[in-house]
């Protein structure tokens, strides 16, 4: 089969490997779309651990099944998650899914930007979806990044008519920005650097879009009431724009760490300004549980969600490397789907 193994963010290489052989509670899949992640471009994380095969926002079909497999059919279309957690440790027992060590270890094998991919148990059984009729196989790769942004929502107790920041408006901010106003926000505002992408963000549902070169509280202000955000959403890992976020929450306000920095960055802050008298949390968000991602695709089966305004690039798998280029630019592209049979 083919795959693209990854050397670095411009050294993608087209290759053959041999089929998976699957156990027998584990799934062989046929890849059908698989979305690129900004984490996939994210170099630093990856270069200690080269030559890999990346690829975790997924929709397949089901092409072969082990003799344990239960709930699931040849010619099943279906969604599953790349790290999935035991439920059974003490994280698990209290609502933490996404820290379980088990998560933390799981993956596909080889990757999603392959032809084929191999499905262990842990994942057939813990986060493994069959896809409605509704939800295409392009729509389907949203369900994993999705999962991340609802739980990141939960995770900082997000109400209605708050008044919510998005600082960053890739296709994570986006999905914030969108699922915010579905959710009835009370008003919604994206920065960016790119005004491509905050036009994007302004269809998508933002009430109010500054370029962050322009960006300032005071702006903010003047048109919430004299009040600063009730929840700051960081879709970047920048240290000025941190320093925006943390200048820009509102007293009993919430920080939301949806993206990391730089490796080894440390981000010096005050505790006296920020807290002191202020109330105000920090809260950080990794990954969705699997109830995470069945609500997920429960959102887009009910069309709540445009995601054609999202989809701006669909690749061969040959052309990967292309698709990394362009998260890595960071300019007038949204959500790439790299399509493995083509």
């Amino acid at each position: 089969m083919r795959i693209i193994m990854y050397y670095s963010n411009s050294d993608l290489r087209l290759k053959e490997q041999p089929l998976p052989k699957i156990g027998k509670d584990e799934l062989l899949l046929r890849v059908e779309s698989s979305g690129i992640c900004g984490s996939d471009v994210m170099q630093w994380y990856r270069l200690n651990r080269v030559p890999l095969v990346l690829g975790h926002e997924i929709s397949a079909s089901v092409v072969e099944k082990g003799s344990e497999v239960r709930g699931f059919s040849l010619g099943d279309r279906v969604v599953a998650a790349h790290h999935v957690p035991c439920n059974n440790c003490y994280y698990c027992k209290n609502g933490y899914h996404t820290v379980c060590d088990t998560l933390r270890k799981t993956n596909f094998d080889p990757g999603g930007f392959s032809e084929y991919v191999r499905l262990p148990g842990v994942n057939v059984r813990n986060g493994t979806f069959i896809l409605p009729d509704e939800v295409s196989f392009d729509d389907a790769t949203f369900v994993e990044p999705l999962a991340c942004v609802l739980r990141a929502h939960k995770v900082a107790g997000i109400k209605s008519r708050q008044t919510i920041l998005v600082i960053g408006s890739g296709i994570a901010g986006l999905l914030h920005i969108h699922l915010a106003k579905i959710n009835s926000a009370g008003c919604v505002f994206a920065t960016d650097l790119s005004n491509w992408r905050l036009a994007k963000a302004k269809e998508l549902g933002a009430d109010f879009v500054i370029n962050a070169s322009d960006y300032a509280p005071d702006a903010l202000c003047q048109v919430n009431h004299g009040r600063l955000a009730d929840v700051v959403i960081l879709c970047t890992g920048n240290p000025s724009a941190i320093s925006q976020a943390f200048d820009s929450v509102d007293r009993a306000g919430t920080i939301i760490f949806f993206a990391p920095t730089d490796k080894d960055k440390i981000i010096p802050f005050s505790v006296n300004k920020l807290f002191w008298r202020h109330e105000r949390k920090l809260v950080s968000s990794y990954a969705g549980s699997p109830q995470d991602h069945i609500d997920a695709l429960d959102l887009i089966k009910q069309g709540k969600l445009n995601l054609d305004k999202m989809i701006t690039h669909r690749l061969p798998l040959k052309d990967t490397g292309l698709g990394f280029e362009l998260v890595s630019q960071a300019k007038e592209s949204v959500k790439i789907i790299i399509k493995p049979q083509e």
